[in-house]
């Protein structure tokens, strides 16, 4: 008989564990609480137009999501703009760096060589880092922040603040002086240390949900699997296994994800996979006698939020690249950290562009309207494009709870719970990588593949 599963928790870990369960044999049910499935990595409706609730770039080294995407019938090479690596600013704000498709690592080589707006000193040290990372297996012993390791590899000021602060604070959404180095190297490792497409950068030319949740919701109902949404599930232990219960009516989603069932469920399953947040889980746990340390570990996880804002013009409105780097300054009021060419991904978003700050708490702390203005007036100082000051409309949109502040040694709890048939998974959990959509893809497969090794034992 097949095993009963339940997974809490439609965003991509969620998504993730319920095909590999399926794909394993269990009969699945998924309860999520928002009517759209994504998590912190979702599709949004914001005054009848679809946005993201945050702007993404995926790795060419995000295996798993990129294996997940085409099981469940999406097309990588029709839903994502693939790039390679660069870090690419405005003309003469910045540097100018693009690898070239050439095998690794002769690509960083050549890159470096053509690189514009680095002096020589800029290029030795990378050079230096890129060739001692390497020998050292991009790996550290002792933990220690990304700024020590910086310093330690005597890296040059220029170099920090063109290449390693934005791609620390893209990657770990942790500012350098406090973001750990350890995960910073195994990011760079699966990048810059693999093959050359490992580094490729994917730009999702569809919203977040129908990237992969969307999809993977559909493949879970013609297999037998059940999602609801609209869902806020309770847990509890029961003989034998763990109660689910919703106090309120929910969707299912299949087929035609519109069917309302129009009733709350009460199920029972012999195990749980637990893809809520760090806060929520804690949440849930909370009232289980046996959850009070893997509890207070989840507590001690400090979020770290994420703004984006959305700033619409002229639909002849563009910008020279897909993507660019911008030098955040919060002293001058520029906070932009990169700049997306929306318009370029999806011809339908034609003249709109999205501007990303990582680690944002003190930006998401300004009104919004001010924030977006000063937005605004960073890129067209960038630019040298004055109307880009005055946007048509701007929307704001911050993740207060996007990540996890990624520190050195930091404690991340594993899959595998201290209660018997209860498994953890999120892009919070122990591994080498960040608060990534990779992250959370892998650990919603490893608490999948731990459950179903746990039905065969």
């Amino acid at each position: 008989m097949a095993k009963q599963v339940a997974v809490i928790g439609g965003g991509w870990a969620g998504c993730a564990a319920a095909v590999e369960l399926v794909r394993g044999g269990a009969q699945v049910t998924l309860f999520e609480a928002a009517r759209t499935l994504g998590g912190r990595a979702r599709r949004v409706s914001v005054d009848g137009r679809t946005l993201d609730n945050g702007q993404h770039i995926l790795l060419g080294a995000y295996a798993e999501s990129l294996r997940l995407m085409k099981l469940v019938g999406v097309d990588p090479g029709a839903a994502i703009l693939k790039l390679p690596l660069q870090m690419r600013y405005a003309s003469g704000s910045g540097m100018d760096f693009i690898a070239p498709r050439l095998p690794a690592p002769l690509h960083l080589a050549v890159a470096l060589l053509r690189a514009r707006g680095l002096e020589r000193e800029d290029k030795l040290a990378l050079a230096r880092f890129s060739t001692t990372a390497r020998w050292m297996g991009w790996r550290l012993d002792v933990d220690c922040t990304v700024s020590e390791l910086l310093e330690r590899f005597d890296q040059t000021p220029r170099l920090i603040q063109l290449m390693w602060r934005p791609l620390c604070l893209a990657a770990l959404n942790t500012v350098p002086e406090k973001a750990s180095a350890r995960v910073f190297l195994a990011v760079l490792r699966d990048s810059l240390g693999a093959r050359r497409s490992a580094s490729d950068m994917l730009i999702p030319r569809i919203d977040l949900s129908a990237l992969f949740p969307d999809a993977a919701a559909a493949w879970l109902a013609q297999r037998g699997a059940t999602v609801h949404s609209g869902a806020k599930a309770r847990l509890a232990r029961s003989a034998g296994g763990w109660s689910i219960s919703t106090a309120e009516p929910v969707s299912t989603l299949g087929s035609d994800p519109k069917v309302d069932t129009g009733s709350a469920v009460a199920s029972q399953f012999d195990a749980v996979v637990l893809a809520t947040s760090p806060a929520a889980a804690g949440h849930l746990l909370a009232p289980l006698d046996e959850a009070g340390a893997l509890c207070a570990t989840l507590s001690a996880l400090q979020p770290e939020p994420i703004t984006t804002c959305y700033l619409q013009y002229e639909a002849s409105e563009s910008l020279p690249l897909p993507f660019c780097a911008l030098i955040d300054d919060p002293a001058r009021q520029h906070w932009g950290q990169f700049v997306f060419d929306r318009g370029q991904l999806d011809p339908a978003q034609r003249g709109l562009l999205a501007v990303v700050i990582s680690a944002s708490e003190a930006a998401s702390d300004l009104p919004q309207s001010e924030l977006a203005a000063q937005l605004a007036a960073q890129l067209a100082g960038v630019f040298g494009r004055a109307q880009l000051a005055a946007p048509q409309s701007s929307r704001v949109i911050t993740e207060k709870r996007a990540t996890f502040s990624c520190t050195p040694d930091l404690a991340r709890p594993g899959n595998r719970t201290p209660l018997p048939g209860l498994w953890l998974a999120g892009d919070y959990t122990a591994g080498d990588y960040p608060a990534t959509i990779e992250m959370a893809v892998r650990s919603g497969i490893a608490a999948a593949k731990g459950i179903l090794k746990e039905k065969t034992a």
